[in-house]
């Protein structure tokens, strides 16, 4: 599967993972995020997947102001491929566990700009691309499954509040894109360790409890349990998929109720 994609990340465990498969499956990778932390993902790729394409990185201030940061850096992108086949925001900022009542202006102004207004930019300036050069695309935002009501946790609420509204917009927008030959997809996440639920209550009740409190009896992998549905949600193979959202939790979200009892 030869794709050219663009994906952004903030160099979390998980994206590094999602741009390594994808790489693996010969794909033509830009990233976009922070740029020194970007280069590690990129040389590790090169390093590590013989016949790789070589992967292109692009700074990008996801909490800028205006809508010109982005269009420029996507625009720097698309001369880089020629095209984008598919777009992958991956790039969020969950914050830290801590009651409504004490998250602070600032804190929910970075939420809100790393997790809406930059995606919300980003698709603009993706899906006009794509409309002008008449090819379409796959977009898929990536988000964990506290965005939804059925992922609610105690401590993010500015995240989950925030969050909602990609599954809004992946719904409003592939009704508006779709004649131009875009689909827009969401996958929602289950939890790894590394994310701030699991963390706040302590990674080795967190290993215990979760064998109880989760049909399959553990957290995500960030190393084998997403790239394959990135995967297809690129590729030919879903291409009668748009507007939708796919869980890719073990269940996590179904036992909700349990979680909060057991942890």
């Amino acid at each position: 599967m030869v794709k050219r994609v663009l994906l952004t990340s903030n160099g979390d465990e998980v994206s590094r993972s999602i741009a390594f498969h994808l790489a693996k499956h010969s794909c033509r990778l830009v990233m976009m995020g922070d740029k020194a932390s970007l280069r590690g993902i990129a040389d590790h790729i090169r390093d590590s997947i013989d016949g790789s394409f070589p992967v292109e990185v692009i700074a990008l201030d996801m909490e800028a102001d205006s809508q010109e940061p982005f269009d420029v850096a996507v625009h720097k992108a698309w001369t880089c491929l020629g095209f984008f086949d598919a777009f992958l925001n991956c790039y969020t900022y969950q914050g830290k566990m801590q009651d409504i009542l004490q998250v602070s202006e600032d804190e929910f102004k970075r939420i809100t700009k790393t997790n809406l207004t930059a995606p919300w930019f980003l698709l603009k300036a993706v899906a006009t691309r794509m409309k002008e050069h008449g090819s379409g695309g796959s977009i898929v935002f990536l988000a964990t499954i506290a965005s939804g009501e059925r992922g609610l946790y105690p401590g993010a609420d500015a995240y989950s509040s925030v969050s909602a509204g990609i599954h809004q917009l992946v719904r409003a927008s592939a009704m508006s894109l779709g004649k131009h030959k875009i689909r827009v997809n969401m996958i929602s996440r289950g939890l790894h360790l590394g994310d701030e639920y699991p963390t706040s209550v302590g990674r080795d009740r967190a290993l215990k409890l979760v064998k109880s409190a989760a049909p399959l009896g553990q957290w995500l992998d960030p190393a084998k349990d997403l790239y394959s549905t990135v995967i297809y949600l690129i590729s030919d193979g879903s291409r009668f998929m748009t507007g939708t959202t796919v869980l890719v939790d073990g269940g996590q979200s179904l036992m909700r109720p349990r979680f909060k009892s057991f942890m």
